[in-house]
């Protein structure tokens, strides 16, 4: 078992990471943090701040009622704001939010606002502090991120095949791009922590075709390696079947069915992890409890899908799916970039 206690090296991996997310004497930062936050990742950003000579302030906020059927976890859109004005204003005032929520502001509706103030966002993933160490942000991988990120805002379409019988096709006109190195220094730039990823939010009506979540690929809302296949059927955006005998599918299935919401069905986003030092094989080695397993989002060449919020298409729901997937090949018009689960050219 693991221990959540401040380590030196911990608050060393933290002063890194928050500078290199340009953190450093007299930076205006506000520590978002809830009252179910684990307690180590409030205190190491508190104290990392502090030793950076930031001018920095913690929110508090309590830990809303719950308001779902059903567990919700790794969503990236946290409700611990609860619209609450006061918040949203105070966060516009800083350059940057470091945000130790239990699920996180990537998605979460108050976010387009306080982004477009030019306040930047590092969502410290909540992870034991040993997952974040392992997969600490490095300058070098900056580069190879933002080339991705160019190349999905050259490509007009994505094409996603692997041998288990995956064929889907992401019309990406239009379709706003981004991705995460795990750090930024931009106005309204947002980064995560484990980071490493190329990711787009397609439009309406964009993904179609089918999906075939293998043996040994990931659902990352239940923490798991799936142990059976599992075949998706994708229209107009939305999984209209899932297709499955093994217990993997029927959960799969009464999860999305317990949301009672057609949003839940909708695609987020698509996109490929970048990060080497994310580990596939690592969850084997962690309690649930220890790890939010967005490790797994970024490790190198896989294919991440995810169903749940896609604010670009004006979806909203707490109901979500972090999914990736191995051995594909990821196709941008002509050009193939990751092949058979394998970064391909200046992305490797």
């Amino acid at each position: 078992m693991l221990q959540e206690v401040i380590e030196g090296k911990w608050l060393a991996c933290f002063s890194r990471v928050l500078a290199l997310n340009g953190v450093g004497v007299g930076t205006p930062v506000a520590i978002l943090a809830e009252t179910q936050s684990r307690p180590v990742l409030v205190q190491l950003a508190g104290l990392a701040c502090s030793e950076l000579g930031a001018q920095y302030s913690t929110i508090l906020l309590p830990s809303p009622k719950l308001s779902a059927p059903v567990p919700v976890r790794s969503t990236g859109a946290s409700d611990a704001i609860a619209h609450k004005q006061h918040v949203i204003e105070a966060l516009k005032c800083v350059d940057i939010v470091v945000d130790v929520t239990v699920e996180g502001q990537l998605h979460s509706p108050e976010w387009p606002e306080i982004e477009a103030s030019g306040t930047r966002l590092l969502v410290v993933c909540n992870e034991h502090p040993e997952i974040l160490e392992r997969t600490e942000p490095y300058a070098e991988l900056g580069p190879k991120v933002k080339l991705g990120i160019k190349m999905l805002q050259q490509a007009n379409t994505m094409r996603v095949t692997s041998a288990a019988g995956t064929d889907l096709v992401i019309d990406l006109r239009g379709a706003p791009c981004g991705g995460t190195p795990g750090f930024t220094t931009r106005a309204g730039g947002v980064a995560h922590w484990p980071g490493g990823l190329c990711v787009t939010f397609p439009g309406k009506d964009c993904v179609n075709g089918r999906v075939v979540m293998d043996v040994g690929d990931m659902n990352l809302t239940f923490k798991q390696y799936l142990r059976e296949p599992i075949h998706l059927t994708v229209i107009n955006d939305y999984v209209t079947e899932v297709a499955g005998k093994g217990l993997d599918a029927e959960l799969f299935r009464q999860y999305l069915a317990a949301w009672n919401d057609p949003e839940a069905y909708g695609f987020s986003h698509v996109g490929w992890g970048m990060n080497p030092v994310a580990r596939w094989e690592s969850l084997a080695m962690y309690d649930k409890k220890d790890l939010q397993a967005t490790e797994f989002r970024a490790f190198a060449g896989n294919f991440l899908f995810s169903t749940g919020s896609n604010q670009y298409a004006e979806r909203f729901t707490l109901g979500h799916f972090d999914l990736p997937l191995r051995n594909c090949t990821i196709t941008l018009g002509d050009q193939v970039v990751v092949r058979d689960g394998v970064l391909q050219g200046d992305l490797a």
